[in-house]
C-alpha cells in the first residue's frame, strides 16, 4: 500500500478508536500547555519520533495503555481553572503530575465517554444531595477516585 493510503487508513482508524485523529488531540495539548512535541512526548512516556508518527498517521495507535491514560489525564487537566487560565506554575505542576503518574487501565478505571449518562448522573445527584455535601465528598474522593470527584464537583455547582 502506498504511504498516502496507509496514512489515510490509519487516520480513519484513529477516528474510530479515539474519536478523532491523535494529531488533533496532541496539538491541542501542545498549545494548552505551551510545550514542544518532544516535551509532551516525555510527559506521556513515549519517544518523540513515536509521537510524531502517531500524530502524522504513519502509526495508527498508541500501543502502551499507560501512554493513552496519561494523554487523557492531560486532556482533563486542561479544565482545571489555573491550567485553563494559563498560569505557568499550574501548567508545570499538571505536566509533572502526569509525567510522574503510573496509571493502570483496568475495567474499574477505563476512561469512557459517558455523554448523556454523565448529565443524567449530575442531575440525579443534585436532586438527592446538598451541593456542599457533594463538594465535600468530592474533596474526600479526589486522591483515589478523581473522575468520581469531578462528577461530584460538577453536581455540586449551582
Amino acid at each position: 500500500m502506498e504511504d498516502h493510503k496507509i496514512v489515510q487508513r490509519n487516520l480513519a482508524l484513529q477516528r474510530e478508536w479515539y474519536g478523532e485523529p491523535l494529531g488533533d488531540r496532541v496539538r491541542r495539548l501542545v498549545v494548552a500547555f505551551d510545550v514542544s512535541q518532544a516535551n509532551l512526548a516525555d510527559v506521556l512516556g513515549i519517544s518523540a519520533p513515536m509521537l510524531s508518527q502517531v500524530m502524522s498517521g504513519r502509526r495508527a495507535k498508541i500501543g502502551n495503555p499507560q501512554v493513552l491514560a496519561r494523554l487523557i489525564m492531560l486532556e482533563r487537566k486542561v479544565f482545571q481553572p489555573d491550567v485553563a487560565a494559563g498560569k505557568r506554575e499550574a501548567l508545570q505542576r499538571a505536566l509533572d503530575e502526569v509525567r510522574e503518574s503510573r496509571p493502570s487501565v483496568t475495567r474499574d478505571n477505563l476512561p469512557v465517554d459517558v455523554g448523556r449518562n454523565d448529565r443524567v448522573a449530575v442531575a440525579a445527584l443534585r436532586r438527592v444531595a446538598d451541593p456542599n455535601d457533594l463538594t465535600a465528598a468530592a474533596d474526600l474522593l479526589n486522591g483515589k477516585f478523581p473522575d468520581l470527584a469531578d462528577l461530584l464537583r460538577r453536581a455540586g455547582r449551582h
